[in-house]
């Protein structure tokens, strides 16, 4: 009976009947934000009862989900390394690419340190004005979408930072965040998994709200094609699942009862064409 009743959920959610390929287990490989933030948490849970599939999530930096990606150790990714993204697909190593949700990234770093930003001052004047005070930065130093965007505002800002002060911890957002803390250093992190692991943190926010800080996350099913082990059935599912509106209206309102702001955006959905 409760076999049934959740095949019917299922069909209600995603308009197909679960088939005998799909129940069966799906690797997900995604992102420690998505993980560390709490939202996998509670969207795992609702899909496995809704479809009927066990999902084994491998959560990594998202350079490191598109490499299993790559290898078919993964049916289907949630990253959020857009150009990383782009070449993945552009080798074939996908078959579809969606845009899921988006936050934003935020540089936090010690109280004492929030008056030194002097106001509204760009990511790229905070970083330039960190690294020649030498202030201790901790690095993601993984890959990861988050240390991509790091390297890119570097970049930006002309400066390639090296020495004591630049520490990479190769770890994933909740760890630095927590070595970032104990360190009296700066870090740039999703704004996400700061304020899950916020209450937990001798952190503030120093700089905020700079276009150049948008953090797109995007769900990729791996190529089944290339890899024949890939359950296209089951991923297609989790797309499916993800784009609902009754999904994006979960990821639009997740964390806004605990921080009194959603911890992710839900994505536009497009206008119908007159």
């Amino acid at each position: 009976m409760k076999h049934k009743l959740l095949a019917a959920l299922a069909i209600a959610l995603f308009g197909c009947q679960t088939t005998p390929d799909e129940k069966s287990k799906l690797t997900l490989a995604t992102t420690t934000s998505t993980r560390d933030s709490g939202l996998l948490d509670l969207l795992v849970p609702r899909f496995e009862a809704a479809a009927g599939i066990q999902v084994k999530v491998v959560a990594v930096g998202s350079g490191q989900a598109l490499q299993l990606g790559q290898r078919g150790d993964a049916d289907v990714l949630l990253t959020h390394s857009p150009a990383a993204e782009e070449q993945f697909m552009a080798e074939g190593h996908g078959e579809l690419r969606r845009a899921v949700m988006h936050n934003d990234f935020v540089l936090v770093g010690p109280p004492a340190e929030a008056s030194a930003a002097g106001g509204q001052e760009s990511i790229t004047a905070a970083f330039r004005r960190i690294a020649h005070r030498g202030a201790a930065f901790i690095s993601r130093g993984d890959e990861s979408g988050t240390h991509v965007k790091e390297r890119q505002i570097w970049q930006q800002a002309g400066i390639e930072p090296r020495g004591d002060w630049y520490i990479e911890a190769s770890a994933g957002m909740a760890a630095a965040l927590r070595m970032a803390s104990e360190k009296r250093a700066y870090t740039l992190c999703d704004r996400g998994t700061f304020l899950a692991q916020r209450d937990r943190l001798d952190l503030v926010i120093i700089c905020e709200g700079d276009l150049l800080l948008r953090n797109q996350y995007s769900v990729i099913i791996v190529a089944a094609r290339r890899h024949p082990e890939v359950n296209r059935p089951a991923a297609q599912r989790w797309v499916d699942f993800l784009l609902s509106a009754e999904t994006q209206a979960i990821i639009g309102e997740f964390g806004v009862d605990r921080f009194g702001q959603p911890l992710f955006f839900a994505q536009p959905r497009p206008r119908p064409q007159d």
